[in-house]
């Protein structure tokens, strides 16, 4: 893209190494972002996107060696003082409570603003400005506490764009959202790149709906570009390569990728629509043989109940309003059992309660039949029961992951080498190898993931409680994770989910249960369950419902 000479970003020559690494995280990233742009940056856990990311801005670049150059409009970026930086570069991260500053809606939007300096009738001017176009009047006076993870990521948007930058960079904004905040908070995106003309930069795992937005999309891979393309393009080089980030790409392509792998560069459908215009030209003058894909899970024979509440209701305090309500639910021996439902409906704490950390008010909570108080403490989490929460981070007590991990065996009666073996290959079944003498909190969010989860496989539970368990994993990772998870039912464990993650719930689970205002709504079989819903089902399943009555998964669509 050559012509303009003011690009937002040039970056010349990247490299950047993280201490007491030795494989830098980026090597040799050369990138030209151009004023207007919406670029995805995209690739599997722990590439480099981040820390891409967190070099476009002085105040937020890691600790570690770093070679090459990055100029912002001709500039070099460390030549431009800290004030204009704030105002100019917009960074929205991860996990929106990260961010928030102050404890009410309307502060958070004027404080950017207040630090750099503005009169108060600009300031006034512009927070109404940000209220209107993000929708925010009707909770402008709220407490930033009493928000959903949706609401805090969207002022979390506002608050940054009030300040009037040029550029947007967003790492990951999406992964604490249920699917449909998520493509509430993108279309804001799209509409912010399109109508402002802000640029914005966007590492994503959700790219069924990034794609169809982006002007390009850059793959990295262990730290270096694989492609820059537009997206269509970069379809078609991942499948003539058969690269591993094909499974990341979105579902129309990758149906089609399978389908029509004999073809060269081949232009792949992006979106839904695009997908189902194609299914319906295949079709067209056949007649369909079989419309109805068998339901494999329908006739599983699981154990007894593990769990089995029975009308629970709960509330954090008197003065609060009820969280779970009337709640009751069944949960067999060796089930992979997924909770998929919005943010705020109280799903996070219906897995507190199954772990015996919070205790109902009213109602039955049974573990294996005998009510979950009279466990002790000791029974529960030592062998027992083993919790996933969703900020890993509050797993970490240790300097290095290694020590960390040793950690978990310290009440075990092993012999050191005993320790050190079991620790070698759980990190290898995780793939953390690489990562052994790294800090925990200077690894990407996906690899924080993994290292949790190697914590929680250590204690070798006979029941594990996820919340959010994919946030943060390529598509590559997700299939890995899956692959552990049946392991370990097959091998008599129990495993309960709580995810955003449909596509994964669809394709792994073996009951989906729907959470909403406090219990469950209904639950099923995922190929059931999925297939009647509008939002709440898999992009397979809105692309082909016309087609055929319950494919769930791409597989499903291609078989």
């Amino acid at each position: 893209m050559g012509g303009n000479t003011l690009a937002t970003f040039t970056i010349k020559n990247l490299s950047f190494t993280y201490p007491q690494r030795k494989h830098p995280a980026l090597s040799h990233i050369s990138l030209t972002v151009e004023y207007g742009e919406l670029i995805v940056v995209c690739g599997q856990t722990g590439c480099g996107k981040s820390t891409l990311l967190r070099n476009l801005k002085t105040a937020l670049t890691p600790h570690g060696k770093k070679e090459g150059t990055i100029s912002f409009y001709n500039r070099p970026l460390e030549s431009i003082e800290f004030r204009e930086q704030a105002s100019r570069i917009g960074f929205v991260m991860q996990n929106p409570d990260n961010q928030i500053v102050t404890d009410k809606v309307w502060h958070e939007l004027a404080f950017g603003l207040e630090s750099l300096g503005y009169d108060s009738a600009t300031i006034r001017l512009r927070v109404a400005e940000m209220a209107g176009f993000f929708g925010i009047q009707s909770w402008f006076h709220r407490d930033v506490s009493q928000l959903s993870g949706g609401q805090k990521q969207l002022l979390n948007l506002a608050s940054v764009m009030a300040m009037q930058p040029d550029v947007l960079i967003l790492d990951e904004p999406t992964s604490q959202l249920d699917p449909i905040a998520a493509g509430d908070f993108l279309d804001t995106i799209r509409k912010i790149n399109r109508e402002i003309g802000t640029t914005v930069i966007l590492t994503e795992h959700r790219l069924e709906e990034v794609l169809p937005m982006a002007d390009r999309v850059v793959v990295l891979d262990k730290g270096k570009i694989l492609v820059d393309a537009a997206p269509r393009e970069a379809g078609s080089v991942l499948v003539n390569e058969k690269h591993p980030m094909l499974s990341a790409m979105p579902t129309p392509m990758q149906i089609f990728a399978e389908i029509d792998f004999k073809r060269k560069n081949v232009s792949y459908p992006i979106t839904v629509r695009e997908g189902r215009n194609r299914l319906t030209e295949i079709f067209e003058g056949r007649e369909l043989k079989k419309a109805t894909v068998k339901d494999i899970k329908e006739d599983n024979n699981y154990g007894k109940p593990i769990f089995q509440l029975k009308d629970v209701w709960f509330r954090y305090s008197k003065e609060e309003p009820d969280v779970i309500k009337g709640l009751s639910m069944e949960v067999a021996e060796g089930q992979l059992y997924c909770i998929v439902g919005g943010n705020g409906t109280g799903k996070t704490t219906a897995l507190n309660i199954l772990g015996g950390i919070r205790k109902p008010y009213r109602g039955q909570v049974l573990l294996k039949g005998k009510w979950i108080g009279k466990y002790k403490e000791s029974q529960l989490y030592n062998g027992l029961i083993g919790i996933l929460p969703q900020d890993p981070k509050s797993l970490f007590v240790e300097k290095s992951v290694e020590l960390d991990l040793l950690e978990v065996l310290d009440e075990k009666k092993l012999a050191k080498e005993e320790k050190e073996a079991r620790v070698a290959s759980v990190a290898e079944l995780v793939e953390i190898n690489e990562l052994l003498e790294a800090h925990p909190y200077d690894l990407s969010g996906g690899e924080q993931q993994r290292v949790a989860l190697a914590k929680i496989l250590l204690l070798e539970p006979e029941i594990i409680l996820m919340d959010e368990p994919t946030k943060g994993l390529d598509n590559y990772f997700k299939e890995k994770l899956a692959r552990i998870l049946k392991k370990l039912l097959k091998g008599s464990s129990t495993i309960v989910l709580v995810s955003h993650d449909i596509e994964f719930c669809g394709r792994y689970g073996d009951r989906c249960a729907m959470f909403f205002d406090g219990s469950i709504v209904t639950d099923n079989t995922p190929n059931r369950f999925f297939s009647g819903n509008s939002f709440y089902t898999t992009a397979a399943n809105r692309m082909s419902r016309h087609i055929f009555e319950n494919a769930v998964t791409p597989e499903d669509v291609i078989a």
